[in-house]
C-alpha cells in the first residue's frame, strides 16, 4: 500500500527559507470533504508541490472527536479521496494539530495526560508525520498551579516520548515536531479583543532553551532536533466578526528573533481571512507555516448558501419541485444542539441567529455531518444535478464561478461550483507561500 509522505519536504522548504528564499508552507486544517477535494484539485495544477493536511485533537482522536473519526479513520478518509482524484499519496503529508489535553481539560491532569499520550500514539501509528504538541491548555488540576513554560515543556516532553515510542515500535519514520507555550486557541479567538499581545522576542529564546533542556533531560534530544517550528502570536487572529490583520512593523522584532536558530521557523495559527499581501509578508517575516481552517469551511458555507438560494429560485419557483430547505434544517439542528456555538455568540438572540449563519469563526462547520443536515445537502446537490442552473442565476449568486464556467475551466455542476469557490482560498495561500513559482 502506498504511504503518505514523511515531513522531509517541509524540512526542505524550511532550509530553502533559511537560505533567503521567501517561501513557506500552508496547512489545511479541515476534515470537510469538499475542502479536501478542492485542496487536492488545486494542488494537481502544481505538480512539484506537496499538500499538508492536518486534523485537530477535537476533530479527530482515539474516541472519534466531533467528526467521529480516529486517526486511522482520518488517514483512510484522506486516502480514499486521494485515490478517487488520482492524487499521489506521496505528495500528502498528514499532521496532528493541537495534540494535547484540550479535549479533556475538565479531568485531573494525570487522566488527561494519559489520554493525550494515547491520542498522540494513535496519530503517529496512523502515519501522521508532522506533530504539533500543544500543552498550553490547563486542566482542572491547574486551578492553583501557574502554567509556566517549564511545566508546559515537561508535559510536552511526556507526549513527545509517547510519540517517539510509537514510531520506534512500528519502525515508522520519525515525526517532526512543532512546539510552543504561547499558542492561540484553536478555531479563532473567543472574545472581541481590540488588540492582541504579540509574543515578546525574549520569550522565543527562553521557550526554545527551556524545551531543549527539558527534552534533553528526558533523553529526547534527538526528538528535539526534529523540532521544525515554534508557535507564537504575531498579532494575527479573527473572531466572530472581526479580523486582526498582520502588521509587519509591529511584528518586526519578533520576526528577527528566530534568525539565530538555523533550523526553526515560526508556525502561525489563525491566519484565516488575511489578505494575500499580509500572508506574503508573514512568510517573508519567517512565519513560514500558515495554518488555515475556518476560512475554508466559511467558503464552503458561502457556496452551499448560494446554491440553496438558487435552488429556491430555479427548482422551487421555476419547476415547482421540493427543495432541500438546507438553511432551515441546519439552523434547527444548531438550535437543538447548541453546545458548539452557545458559548461564543453572546446572549442576544438576534446576534446569535446572525452569527450561527455568518460568523467568521464558522462554528456551523461542526454540523455539516449531522444526519439531517447531510441529507439536506445531498438533496440540494441532487436537485441541481437534475435541474442544471442557468448561467444568469449562477452569475447573480456566484459571479466568479460563472465566469470560470464561461471560460470552460469548471463545469456547471454543484460540486464544481462548491470546490471552485473553496479553491479561491487555496489559491490565495498558494500564491503567498510559493510566490510566482
Amino acid at each position: 500500500m502506498e504511504n503518505f509522505s514523511s515531513a522531509i519536504p517541509i524540512v526542505d522548504v524550511i532550509r530553502s527559507h533559511k537560505k533567503g528564499k521567501p517561501i513557506g508552507i500552508f496547512s489545511v486544517c479541515s476534515a470537510n470533504e469538499s475542502v479536501i477535494s478542492a485542496t487536492l484539485k488545486e494542488s494537481k495544477r502544481n505538480d512539484n508541490h506537496f499538500v499538508l493536511i492536518e486534523a485537530t485533537c477535537n476533530q479527530v482522536n482515539q474516541f472519534g472527536g466531533y467528526t467521529g473519526m480516529t486517526p486511522f479513520d482520518f488517514a483512510d478518509y484522506i486516502r480514499e479521496i486521494a485515490y478517487r482524484m488520482d492524487f499521489p499519496l506521496n505528495r500528502i503529508i498528514l499532521g496532528g494539530d493541537h495534540l494535547g489535553i484540550n479535549p479533556w481539560q475538565s479531568e485531573p491532569i494525570d487522566s488527561a495526560l494519559h489520554k493525550a499520550c494515547d491520542m498522540i500514539t494513535a496519530f503517529v501509528n496512523a502515519g501522521f508525520a508532522k506533530i504539533h504538541i500543544d500543552m498550553s491548555m490547563p486542566s482542572i488540576s491547574d486551578v492553583d498551579l501557574p502554567l509556566t513554560s517549564t511545566l508546559i515543556a515537561e508535559r510536552s516532553a511526556i507526549l513527545c516520548e509517547a510519540a517517539e515510542n510509537a514510531s520506534a515500535i512500528t519502525d515508522g519514520i520519525r515525526p517532526f515536531y512543532v512546539i510552543g507555550s504561547e499558542v492561540p486557541p484553536p478555531g479563532g479567538s473567543k472574545s472581541n479583543e481590540q488588540t492582541l499581545e504579540i509574543t515578546q522576542p525574549k520569550n522565543v529564546r527562553e521557550t526554545l532553551e527551556i524545551f531543549e533542556e527539558v527534552f534533553t533531560k528526558m533523553g529526547l534530544s534527538d526528538a528535539f532536533s526534529r523540532t521544525i517550528a515554534l508557535v507564537v502570536q504575531p498579532g494575527v487572529e479573527f473572531g466572530d466578526h472581526e479580523i486582526h490583520d498582520y502588521n509587519h512593523e509591529n511584528a518586526r522584532k519578533l520576526s528577527e528573533a528566530i534568525l539565530e536558530f538555523s533550523d526553526i521557523i515560526y508556525e502561525a495559527h489563525s491566519t484565516d481571512y488575511q489578505t494575500v499581501e499580509s500572508l506574503r509578508s508573514m512568510v517573508k517575516d519567517h512565519f513560514a507555516i500558515l495554518k488555515v481552517g475556518p476560512e475554508l469551511t466559511f467558503a464552503y458555507r458561502e457556496a452551499i448558501f448560494a446554491l440553496a438560494a438558487m435552488e429556491e429560485e430555479w427548482v422551487g419557483k421555476r419547476y415547482g419541485s421540493e427543495t432541500s430547505h438546507v438553511l432551515d434544517i441546519i439552523d434547527q439542528v444548531m438550535l437543538e444542539n447548541p453546545s458548539y456555538w452557545i458559548k461564543f455568540y453572546g446572549q442576544d438572540s438576534a446576534q446569535q441567529a446572525f452569527s450561527r449563519k455568518y460568523s467568521l469563526s464558522d462554528r456551523i462547520r461542526y454540523y455539516w455531518n449531522e444526519p439531517h443536515v447531510s441529507a439536506a445537502v445531498l438533496k440540494l446537490i441532487d436537485n441541481l444535478i437534475r435541474y442544471p442552473l442557468p448561467y444568469s442565476l449562477i452569475s447573480q449568486f456566484m459571479p466568479a464561478e460563472a465566469q470560470l464556467i464561461r471560460e470552460k475551466k469548471i463545469t456547471n455542476s454543484p460540486q464544481d461550483l462548491v470546490e471552485s469557490h473553496i479553491g479561491t482560498v487555496i489559491r490565495k495561500y498558494q500564491q503567498s507561500c510559493w510566490g510566482d513559482e
